[in-house]
């Protein structure tokens, strides 16, 4: 089995150097905290996913979970991986204090998660369901619910899920048939079943709390009528000890391409009728409040596309400096020429860059995201809170769809660099391939996405939250635009920015008088979105190293304008060469990927409706 391999420096790199934690940091909210905290918060996280997380997954794919007669059974070993957690608080780690968690900012925990869902992603996903869901208790339950359950799930005592998905209702969730039936106490009794619910049941803990969608006897049809419960799989004493089962049962588990080791369960509540739920928020808000997990699932699992995509990355990385084979491109006529490392072939180094822009530059924008998210949530003015939160909600969508898909389709250009080796069950990106795919499917099919993002983001409030965004872009142009060495990048990037507008006023012209053209581009304008973002972020990355580089070589005296003098400079300081790489991925992925921005926009403009006319 391959080590696990982590770019540890460009997570550095994100946070403190391009986001600049130390400022958050100062916030009344993390004032507790300093910047050595964080590193070494984020080097135990390293050595907890490399020790505990990555030896679990190949074996934890090989036996998957079981299910016997109602019974889920994980793999061995994650019990003990789930007590080590347990035991070292790393679970609730970005929740409040009060109740049991850690504090952290949310950008520092989207870092440990990258962590830890590159090492072992159907090992990450319980832990960030439960969080989700304590959080949904903790943000919409009565005073009694948050004491009840929000610490336990916190430090992992208890699990828990978000029950959404029924057989005929996925993404049409105001379809769903599950009832809630008012009892006298004020409970409900829950009647329905569930499909596809992640850690659904399991061995792991004694208890698992379910966020449940369901309708109130009597209440509309459609996602305006629906409700949402906390509905556990026991019920639990006056004295917080379990007490008797709540007939919720998990009625079987799928078969899966991959995330093997993550039980996806079917869930029965109430066969027997007597299942009980208590009401989360306001009746008939249950949509409402499941946004809040869902999005900060969505992120989530954008995480989960862009670590497993970095994962396989440095796997590809390793593997072609040490892969022998044919002579170097200066003397690939002579049979006597000596073989080198496939990295020396220039169509391996073109993949691999790609991989390394996609990888660092998903990082770059799911980091950002959850420092933005940070900012929204300490806010000092309602004014700020909206600019912030303005963001978060523009970005979601394209976090979530980009990054799965783009995620997916770096494991595949890592596979390639290992040629037949990469296709077999030895070398680990076979399976990083497997259980990524899932990303883009679950927690919101990337088209709906799309059609998120087109249909409802770029709208609100008139367009302006979009042309916040926009605006952003627009000032980092302005203030960098003239930087010699990166003025065709920015150019590029100026481009992009252009065909993204146009696009996007496109869709606003003709979308009200034909809905179908905007909905058959949602996905390529999606798309096209996401590599201006990342666009945006490789360029900030370079800017930023520009200067460090600099600095550098007027430290050790290096002419940076002599070849030599710093190719020497590259091969004996690293963090010269991590600089100097991050302006040259910067420019290639302006080069390769954002010089076909207009070409893009000018097929969504096109207007053409021939999905629509084919005879399938």
């Amino acid at each position: 089995m391959a080590d696990y391999l982590v770019d540890m420096r460009d997570i550095q790199f994100v946070l403190m150097d391009q986001i600049g934690i130390d400022g958050l940091l100062k916030r009344e909210a993390f004032e507790d905290f300093d910047p050595e905290d964080m590193v070494a918060i984020l080097e135990e996280s390293v050595k907890f996913a490399t020790d505990v997380f990555f030896p679990l997954s190949t074996e934890g794919d090989k036996i998957g979970v079981k299910w016997d007669d109602g019974k889920v059974t994980v793999p061995e070993g994650t019990q003990a991986a789930w007590d080590l957690m347990k035991e070292n608080s790393l679970i609730g780690l970005n929740m409040k204090p009060e109740f049991g968690g850690m504090g952290l900012p949310e950008c520092v925990m989207t870092a440990i998660s990258d962590v830890f869902v590159g090492a072992n992603p159907s090992l990450a996903l319980t832990p960030m369901l439960t969080v989700g869901a304590g959080h949904l208790i903790e943000s919409f339950g009565s005073d009694e619910l948050k004491q009840i359950y929000v610490e336990k799930m916190y430090t992992g005592d208890w699990a828990g899920t978000m029950c959404l998905t029924e057989a005929g209702a996925g993404t049409d969730v105001g379809a769903s048939k599950t009832k809630a039936y008012r009892n006298d106490d004020g409970s409900f009794r829950i009647e329905g079943s569930k499909i596809f619910i992640t850690s659904g049941d399991h061995d792991l803990t004694p208890n698992v709390i379910h966020a449940v969608l369901a309708r109130i006897e009597g209440d509309a049809p459609g996602t305006k009528g629906i409700s949402l419960f906390l509905v556990p799989k026991f019920l639990v004493n006056e004295d917080g000890s379990i007490g008797e089962f709540n007939d919720v049962k998990c009625t079987g588990i799928e078969h899966k391409m991959g995330i093997h080791a993550s039980p996806t369960c079917q869930m029965a509540f109430g066969e027997d009728g007597n299942c009980k739920g208590w009401l989360l928020g306001n009746e008939r808000d249950g949509m409402k409040a499941m946004f809040q997990m869902m999005n900060e699932a969505r992120i989530g699992v954008g995480l989960q596309g862009a670590a497993s995509g970095n994962a396989a990355f440095q796997q590809a990385l390793a593997y072609t400096k040490e892969r022998l084979q044919g002579p170097h491109i200066s003397r690939f006529k002579d049979p006597t020429a000596p073989r080198v490392a496939i990295i020396e072939h220039p169509d391996i180094r073109r993949s691999l860059m790609m991989q390394k822009a996609y990888s660092e530059g998903m990082r770059a924008m799911l980091y950002k995201a959850a420092y933005y998210g940070d900012m929204a949530a300490t806010a000092e003015n309602d004014e700020e809170k909206e600019k912030y939160e303005a963001r978060v909600a523009i970005m979601t969508p394209i976090c979530k769809a980009y990054c799965s898909d783009m995620g997916f389709r770096v494991t595949e250009w890592a596979m390639q660099c290992l040629g037949g080796y990469g296709y077999c069950h030895e070398y680990a990106i076979e399976q990083m391939m497997r259980d990524v795919k899932i990303a883009s499917i679950y927690e919101g099919a990337n088209g709906i996405q799309a059609m998120d993002l087109v249909g409802r983001k770029l709208a609100q409030k008139m367009g302006a939250n979009f042309m916040a965004v926009m605006g952003q872009i627009g000032d980092f142009i302005e203030a960098n635009g003239d930087n010699d060495e990166l003025k065709d990048s920015f150019g590029k990037l100026t481009i992009a920015r252009d065909a993204v507008n146009e696009a996007a006023m496109y869709f606003m012209m003709t979308g009200g008088n034909d809905p179908i053209v905007p909905l058959l581009n949602a996905t390529p304008f999606l798309m096209l979105f996401g590599d201006l973002l990342i666009g945006k972020e490789l360029l900030d990355q370079a800017v930023i190293s520009q200067k460090k580089f600099a600095a550098i070589c007027e430290e050790k005296k290096v002419n940076p304008k002599r070849s030599k003098k710093v190719r020497g400079l590259l091969e004996d300081d690293e963090n010269a060469a991590f600089f100097w790489n991050k302006v040259k991925t910067a420019k290639f992925f302006c080069n390769s990927v954002l010089s076909e921005a207009p070409g893009k926009a000018d097929a969504i403009k096109g207007g053409d409706k021939s999905p629509m006319e084919v005879y399938l």
